[in-house]
């Protein structure tokens, strides 16, 4: 296992900088995911990693040792890309063996290893098929065992989850994670699905525009996100500009022009995110926080609005209330069985909980 100290990583391709002043330490056994959208830059600095890219400026370090220009044979790293990128003339055992057999290992040892990672991998009874016989799933558990056999320092996998259907992601990603944490390997995983992020990740990264905006766990990145961004891109969200009016003894009071109200906000680090007095100010309330009935709601941020829309997904129900010819805000709440579901155009109260509020200031640049 290795740890991963990029420092002041920059790459141009031409005029187009693809990452910009990256710096991140990824922890020895840790499983750590770069997450943002198509073109953010997550791809291009796993590229680093594993040395198919070199930095334009910056250095590589796994543990203490300078990385950055070493050919990619040469950094003891497993990778498994998008596409899996198997030999489908192969069969199983000799597409696992392959990385063995460039590195010159016995015969004996290579059936050995080859055998030990398709049992862990579940797939120690397909050993003789043909890959291109195989599943989605399957082909998946295959690229991993060639990524593991080689022993790796460090494991990297590039959305190796983006072929699948629903179903088999979920089942993969229990995968992953089980073999990540029976194998303790230094692992860093690029996708843009939240969820993936949000369940597999000890750490993320949250990338946009070639810049990593937040760093931190998934309680950090969902409950105190650093900008609009973070909060737009993390989960759901509903988002209003505001401006700061006063404090208020234990809250501080932000004014919102698009309802034109006072909000009143918990005074502490989770509800309020540093700011400058430049920035422009967000308050970010997620779904499940905004509470909905039709009774009257005592407290503050009680405001009145219509039902517009409501969605049923199974597990929870989404409520859409339009508040004024511009603002329309979604609630959350898990299925509770059809007496619980309000009707369109239902006259409700909802209330953005004081100490549920997040200001946030907008993404810089």
């Amino acid at each position: 296992m290795s740890t991963v100290n990029l420092s002041e990583i920059t790459k141009r391709f031409g005029d187009v900088t693809a990452v910009k002043g990256l710096d991140l330490l990824i922890k020895e056994g840790e499983f750590f995911t770069f997450l943002g959208p198509s073109g953010c830059g997550k791809t291009t600095t796993l590229r680093m990693i594993a040395g198919f890219y070199y930095p334009t400026e910056g250095k590589v370090k796994f543990n203490d040792k300078d990385m950055t220009r070493v050919a990619p044979e040469k950094r003891n790293t497993g990778m498994v890309f998008q596409n899996y990128a198997l030999f489908p003339h192969m069969t199983v055992f000799e597409n696992v063996a392959f990385g063995l057999k460039v590195r010159k290992i016995s015969k004996t040892e290579i059936k050995k290893k080859v055998g030990d990672v398709l049992k862990k991998v579940r797939l120690d009874q397909y050993i003789g098929r043909q890959v291109s016989q195989l599943s989605g799933g399957q082909q998946q558990r295959v690229a991993l065992a060639r990524a593991l056999v080689i022993e790796p320092d460090i494991l990297l996998l590039d959305e190796p989850l983006s072929n699948l259907d629903a179903k088999l992601r979920e089942e993969m990603r229990t995968e992953i994670l089980r073999l990540q944490r029976e194998y303790g390997i230094t692992t860093i995983y690029v996708t843009h699905d939240q969820v993936e992020a949000l369940t597999m990740s000890d750490r993320i990264a949250v990338f946009n525009i070639g810049k990593c905006h937040q760093v931190g766990t998934p309680t950090e990145i969902y409950n105190k996100p650093v900008n609009d961004f973070v909060a737009k891109f993390i989960g759901e969200t509903n988002l209003l500009p505001v401006s700061f009016k006063e404090h208020k003894d234990t809250k501080s009071v932000f004014y919102t022009p698009d309802m034109d109200q006072s909000i009143f906000v918990h005074n502490t680090e989770l509800n309020i995110a540093s700011y400058t007095n430049e920035d422009k100010l967000y308050m970010s309330v997620r779904p499940e926080a905004v509470k909905i009935d039709t009774n009257k709601l005592d407290g503050n941020n009680v405001f009145t609005g219509s039902v517009s829309l409501v969605q049923f997904t199974g597990e929870a129900v989404h409520t859409y209330v339009k508040m004024n010819d511009q603002i329309t805000i979604k609630t959350t709440n898990l299925n509770k069985g059809p007496s619980t579901y309000l009707n369109e155009g239902t006259e409700v109260n909802i209330q953005f909980p004081e100490d549920q509020i997040r200001v946030i200031p907008g993404e810089k640049g």
